[in-house]
């Protein structure tokens, strides 16, 4: 029997439902890695923090302390198994919203350089929808910054997340 090489396909995107539905079909049988698997976010919510005054750094920093319990958990494990994993988002979302905040691609950069690079880099082309706050990290974020237009935020993330197509990433269009 032959045994695939181990793959990390990375799905990024600023609609959370599409990212998932797009990388679901992308998974199949294989695992599927999504944001907020520390339950980091949900535990936020759930608690009743209000945490409207926080800062895009902040989420930030919350995000990749989320990608390295993904990676340290659930990522890193299924590749030493010689699995595919499919990590939706990964990093180019978290660096697209850092840079649509107004952040420099240098710190961000510095900020996920523990993060394995990914075999393969796709982008979900679906325009943002309406969607609960938890269905992806954009829409997430975007309703936790009170002095931010949370619309023109998800709009500059998508035009970062855009520019990053040019360098190797492929475009999933939503069905």
């Amino acid at each position: 029997m032959s045994r695939r090489r181990p793959r990390l396909i990375a799905v990024d995107g600023a609609n959370g439902r599409a990212l998932v539905t797009a990388a679901q079909r992308m998974a199949h049988e294989d695992q599927l890695s999504r944001w907020d698997a520390s339950g980091l976010f949900e535990q936020l919510v759930m608690n009743g923090d209000d945490i409207s005054t926080t800062s895009p750094r902040l989420l930030l920093l919350l995000y990749a302390a989320d990608l390295a319990f993904r990676l340290r958990w659930e990522i890193e494990p299924a590749l030493a198994e010689g699995r595919q994993v499919v990590a939706a988002p990964y990093v180019d979302t978290a660096v697209a919203f850092g840079r649509a905040c107004g952040f420099q691609a240098k710190w961000l950069n510095n900020l996920f350089r523990f993060a394995r690079r990914p075999t393969e880099r796709h982008v979900v082309t679906a325009p943002p929808a309406r969607a609960k706050p938890m269905a992806g990290f954009i829409e997430f974020a975007s309703t936790q910054l009170e002095s931010v237009d949370g619309r023109a935020l998800v709009r500059r993330t998508r035009t970062y997340l855009r520019a990053a197509r040019g360098s190797g990433v492929r475009d999933l269009h939503s069905r």
